[in-house]
């Protein structure tokens, strides 16, 4: 655990300290075991520290300030009216848990790769500390313009039922929004996406947690110019099968960043499912390699 400011912040560090380090921001209500061991031992195998958290509010993270009474409902509605949208947090905030969550751990530099959610803070990071970013990997997100793509009204009811009355329920909500969020070209199997939910739910389980990074995500401007100054070595990695963020998101977020380089997957929607393990690593290694630096000088 480490205390950031208003926030303590749950983490796992693995690998090499001497190694460089690479932070791992995930999305929307996940949690650091959201990201696949395997892929982190591979990370790992290719010689970086690689370094998982839970964001503020979920998992086994939290926020200080009381929670304030919130209406999604509302809020979502004046989002798709193009209305402000009231947020007790924003993305930015986000950000400066994570960067004040390198300081604890005494990382000057480090890569950080996001996904959804997660590369939205990763955008804000490099903005904020351009000097601290080795390298930038960007799956699945977004720039935040108005205009692009939107999801179907059915995937968003489904990501923003959160309320359970029991845990069985629960599970079965959670499940159905994985399989909402898999790739058409890959069955799922009903009972491992259970499971899936079971080790979130009973690790940690925050419905309104979740309600309050929705809200962050929905009351950020478009981060377009923010893109337009950044001058960080940048991968943006996309499927072409994305439900929630449509594959223009990730073209509009490369179409950006000066420099980028864009990786689009067939098939990858929005999961880290079995079969796109090796598609996403043979397009975020050897980024990361041709920007891997030094982790001795990239240390306090």
């Amino acid at each position: 655990m480490a205390d950031v400011g208003e926030v303590r912040l749950a983490y796992q560090s693995i690998g090499r300290s001497s190694d460089p380090t690479l932070l791992l921001v995930m999305g929307l209500g996940g949690q650091l075991i959201h990201w696949p061991d395997e892929v982190v031992v591979r990370l790992c195998q290719q010689g970086f520290r690689v370094i998982r958290f839970d964001n503020r509010d979920v998992g086994l993270s939290a926020w200080a300030h009381a929670a304030p009474s919130i209406n999604l409902t509302y809020e979502t509605l004046r989002y798709r009216l193009g209305l402000s949208v009231s947020a007790p947090y924003g993305l930015r905030d986000m950000a400066k848990d994570t960067l004040g969550l390198m300081d604890v751990l005494s990382v000057r530099q480090f890569h950080v790769l996001g996904a959804s959610m997660g590369g939205m803070i990763a955008q804000h990071m490099a903005d904020l500390a351009p000097e601290r970013v080795q390298s930038l990997t960007l799956i699945m997100t977004s720039s935040g313009a108005q205009g692009l793509p939107a999801p179907s009204s059915a995937l968003l009811a489904l990501l923003a039922k959160r309320e359970a009355p029991n845990r069985a329920v629960a599970l079965e909500q959670q499940a159905d929004l994985l399989a909402a969020l898999g790739s058409p070209t890959v069955t799922d199997d009903r009972e491992q996406l259970v499971q899936q939910a079971e080790l979130a739910y009973d690790r940690a389980f925050n419905p309104q947690g979740v309600e309050r990074q929705l809200l962050a995500i929905l009351a950020e401007p478009s981060r377009v110019d923010l893109l337009n100054r950044l001058r960080v070595p940048t991968l943006v990695v996309h499927g072409t099968a994305d439900p929630l963020l449509p594959v223009m998101h990730g073209v509009h977020v490369a179409a950006h960043i000066k420099g980028s380089e864009l990786k689009l997957i067939p098939g990858l929607a929005h999961r880290f499912q079995e079969a796109f393990k090796e598609p996403l690593l043979a397009a975020v290694l050897p980024h990361l390699q041709a920007h891997r630096g030094d982790g001795q000088w990239a240390r306090l």
